[in-house]
């Protein structure tokens, strides 16, 4: 017997819809500079079809399903996607509304996860920048989620997939992710980190506090004052802290500043 056999796949070249289709079957197709302008498109099967290079213009896609597509080099201009099947699908360099985002995620969230991932290096490669900054959000909105079922979810899926040593890998990488979240949103905002280092000042205050026995309001505010120049380097320390203790902010201080260069980068890059 063979090892392979022909697909079945029907190609279509430089071919255009020219009316509405209502439950037709259009499954396992290439469309290669195919295009579509005010047509709708309802509960259509395009399972497992490619489109490349194709042109739908201000099209409506109601209910159909899109699982496994592949879209490339494409255009979805003022195309709206409602109540459409997503599952396993690709997108590179295609032009579709951010909105899609909002209205085609799977249900199921790793399925989901990927779905996201897929638009925003498609919106990246297209240098949308406002579309990859809504993508990311989702993308670690569904990446905790799924983390977190992984290791403590009952449903059948995460409990086979994730079993023994594997259970345990899934829990320590959900909060190694929340504590990332907490400290610098995974990256993505400049206001947590902002939070972390207040915070990590303050329990400089507190030490500072505890070591020097401050009890009056004045020496709070000198307390206060004092704390940021050691944290930034500036200040010798004339209260005699330990090496260890300076080399450890000096160590948080070179990731924190690390953490701030990371999101500069990563927001000019997506310009």
């Amino acid at each position: 017997m063979p090892h392979l056999i022909d697909a079945g796949r029907r190609h279509f070249t430089d071919q255009k819809f020219v009316r509405n289709l209502d439950g037709t079957q259009h499954y396992n197709r290439l469309f290669v500079r195919c295009s579509a302008k005010d047509i709708t498109f309802k509960k259509v099967n395009f399972k497992w079809s490619i489109f490349d290079a194709c042109y739908f213009r201000n099209c409506v896609f109601d209910s159909c399903n899109f699982e496994g597509c592949r879209f490339v080099n494409s255009n979805f201009r003022g195309s709206a996607f409602e109540g459409c099947i997503f599952d396993y699908t690709n997108f590179e360099k295609t032009h579709v509304d951010p909105d899609l985002l909002n209205t085609g995620c799977p249900s199921v969230e790793n399925l989901k996860l990927a779905f996201v991932r897929s638009l925003r290096m498609n919106f990246q490669a297209l240098g949308d920048a406002a579309a990859v900054n809504r993508a990311i959000a989702l993308e670690l909105e569904a990446t905790e989620i799924h983390l977190k079922k992984s290791w403590k979810s009952p449903e059948s899926y995460y409990r086979k997939k994730y079993k023994g040593w594997k259970r345990w890998l899934a829990g320590g990488q959900w909060f190694s992710f929340k504590v990332m979240s907490w400290v610098w949103g995974n990256g993505e905002s400049p206001w947590k980190l902002l939070l972390t280092t207040i915070v990590f000042m303050g329990l400089m205050v507190i030490i500072h506090l505890f070591k020097t026995d401050v009890t009056t309001f004045a020496g709070l505010w000198e307390t206060i004052g004092y704390v940021p120049q050691i944290f930034l380097g500036v200040e010798n320390s004339p209260y005699g802290y330990g090496g260890g203790y300076l080399a450890t902010i000096l160590i948080i201080r070179l990731i924190l500043f690390g953490f701030f260069m990371s999101i500069l980068i990563k927001r000019a890059n997506r310009r």
